[in-house]
């Protein structure tokens, strides 16, 4: 096709107009009958293909084996040979009230990665338990990680009761126990329907073989459910996939994975901040008599251009200004890992985030999750199916989502090497979006030049101008230090102030809360006083718990040089002893939320300029130890 004839129009949206369709994904331990029941949920429903049942039993036929409503389901010969499904299949079928995908996702352990796949898709999830097995170690798994996809509209199907005599009591002991499993992870089972997949037992009809039963069948359940909201009235969310240089056009191309836009639009593009508006929006067509689209939505796989030629990359994603993703470069993620050789705390995986790829760090292992009772246990490893709670850092800043507000861009994969080796969902629990503190409203300003030296009020103090950053949990003796530092160093001719975070809240941020955001906040202004002080010749002495690596970066940004991070260390349990101000107490007792160290995280420097232990010294010989450092770096 020559490019004359090529055009670019919108697809029509009365031919994509279809019934309510709801996605619903099957799991279940291997051989509990996850195939089985499809099969038979297809038949009797009439959904199967014309001559398909007849098809598969001429085939059971040629080879000699009884015919199974299982493999109505299994799409691979491998499958046949195996006896266990090792990939996801989806079938589309329908009942009167809607049409539905089904999503058959493996049940054996070793191919977990593909169950996975099969519950970030859905809306709904049909978990089954054998009757007779009852809930296994798997049937748990299973169960926590549609909690850990979000899937929150879950009915379970205990099958083959035809093999414990239809039992109402084997059933209700399956139920309880379940229900009980469930109810711990934050998931509510709709309904719990005893069924026979074989027999066709509660399938489509109800149960002459269990009258006691008095709930809906498994057709009934399923049309209960309710879809997702509509991808379409969420944020726009339009990662970019790439950009196109066509005729006089740059085009930038992908697919719109929630909300919508319109010519007009004014965008923003994260994480680099830019923003523009739209110009037109494009479509791939050989039409001629096409009307150029106004405005695309959730699902369209399109392209735009700019009112401006900014420069923009793969991997950006492009949002309204108003609803705008999180940016950050450090979130938590509840994590299954794949690989097998296990995910180590300090280790650098590739992150992928939708279209955006960026290599990060595993910062630190918060807890691995024992799927089967529950527990927690300390490692600074994960292995190979297991279920973790991980800090991830990365290098530079990325533009996401909490899942809880957007799944499409709050799900992240990790690649090690060149292999999935693990993936999860995004959460920023105890963690700042930094989009406000990195961007700039202000416009027309240029820094006034000061016509003093810094080499100038050097010579006339008698020392350098300096951030003296003391970092460290509560209790752990920021404030005690940098008060006696202050009069120590004034003693000796410097002219030094404190800076302390109480005092700080009174006046300057007195408008802040302690969310994570305003936490930030407020240490990103305390940096840039500070940083003002040492360009004034000053030595700032600051004493902030500061617990997040990234606010303490831009504090040294601000100052330059004349930074100087000074980690004062105590563990947790000596602070709780000390508590001067009895803050632990209150954290303990729920009293105050989002404190740092018992319910907040805290980040330890990296590299400290200088680490001050003050479980381990007196405060006279770590007051000692903080003098002779300002003598040896200050003093001129």
């Amino acid at each position: 096709m020559s490019e004359a004839n090529v055009k670019l129009a919108s697809i029509n949206p009365d031919a994509q107009k279809a019934r309510d369709l709801l996605r619903i994904v099957i799991v279940g331990h291997v051989d509990h009958g996850k195939s089985t029941l499809v099969g038979r949920l297809f038949h009797d429903t009439g959904s199967l293909p014309d001559g398909k049942y007849e098809s598969i039993k001429a085939m059971c036929e040629r080879r000699g084996v009884p015919f199974e409503y299982a493999f109505l389901m299994d799409a691979l010969q491998a499958e046949r040979d195996q006896g266990i499904t090792i990939d996801t299949s989806q079938i589309w079928f329908k009942t009167e009230a809607r049409d539905y995908t089904i999503i058959d996702a493996p049940g054996h352990k070793e191919f977990l990665k593909n169950m996975i796949t099969g519950a970030a898709q859905s809306d709904a999830a049909l978990l089954i338990i054998d009757a007779a097995e009852g809930v296994r170690e798997q049937s748990r798994r299973h169960g926590y990680l549609l909690h850990l996809m979000g899937v929150r509209q879950v009915a379970v199907a205990v099958n083959k009761m035809d093999m414990v005599d239809y039992e109402e009591e084997q059933f209700r002991l399956i139920e309880e126990e379940y229900r009980a499993y469930l109810k711990s992870i934050d998931v509510e089972p709709t309904f719990v329907i005893p069924v026979s997949a074989r027999e066709g037992d509660n399938i489509a009809s109800q149960s002459s073989n269990m009258p006691w039963y008095k709930g809906p069948n498994i057709v009934k359940a399923l049309d209960s459910f309710l879809p997702n909201a509509p991808l379409v009235d969420q944020a726009l969310r339009f990662p970019v996939q790439d950009v196109y240089k066509f005729d006089q056009r740059r085009i930038i191309a992908g697919r719109i994975e929630s909300g919508r836009l319109n010519v007009g639009d004014k965008l923003v593009f994260s994480p680099s901040n830019k923003t523009a508006r739209v110009e037109s929006i494009e479509h791939w067509t050989a039409r001629d008599d096409f009307t150029p689209p106004t405005e695309a939505a959730a699902g369209e796989s399109v392209g735009i251009t700019l009112d401006e030629q900014i420069f923009v990359e793969r991997g950006e994603l492009i949002s309204h200004e108003k609803d705008a993703p999180i940016e950050t470069d450090v979130f938590r993620a509840r994590l299954f890992w794949l690989a097998h050789e296990p995910l180590t705390a300090g280790k650098t995986y590739k992150l992928k985030l939708g279209t955006f790829e960026a290599p990060v760090t595993v910062q630190k292992v918060d807890r691995i999750i024992d799927t089967s009772d529950l527990s927690n246990s300390d490692s600074e490893m994960v292995e190979r199916n297991q279920v973790a709670e991980v800090t991830i850092r990365a290098r530079r800043m990325l533009a996401l989502d909490e899942f809880t507000d957007n799944g499409r861009t709050g799900r992240f994969v990790l690649v090690d090497k060149y292999d999935i080796a693990g993936g999860g969902i995004i959460s920023m629990e105890g963690y700042a979006d930094q989009r406000g503190l990195i961007t700039s409203k202000s416009t027309n300003i240029t820094r006034v030049e000061h016509g003093v030296a810094a080499i100038d009020r050097a010579r006339r103090n008698g020392h350098k101008g300096g951030v003296l950053w003391l970092t460290g949990l509560s209790g752990a003796g920021k404030s005690t230090l940098a008060v006696a530092l202050e009069q120590k160093l004034f003693e000796k001719g410097y002219a030094a102030y404190v800076l302390d975070g109480d005092n700080v809240r009174h006046g300057l941020n007195a408008n802040l809360g302690f969310s994570p955001e305003d936490r930030a906040e407020n240490i990103r202004r305390v940096g840039e006083v500070a940083g003002l002080f040492q360009r004034a010749g000053m030595l700032a002495i600051t004493s902030f718990i500061s617990p997040y690596r990234s606010d303490r970066d831009r504090a040294r940004a601000a100052a330059g040089d004349g930074f100087h991070e000074i980690y004062v260390k105590a563990d947790v349990e000596t602070c709780k002893q000390r508590d001067p101000k009895g803050l632990y107490k209150k954290a303990i007792a729920g009293e105050i939320k989002e404190f740092t160290g018992i319910s907040a995280p805290y980040e330890e420097p990296d590299e400290a300029d200088l680490v001050i232990d003050t479980a381990q010294q007196s405060i006279e010989e770590c007051l000692e130890e903080l003098v002779n450092y300002v003598e040896r770096n200050f003093r001129v």
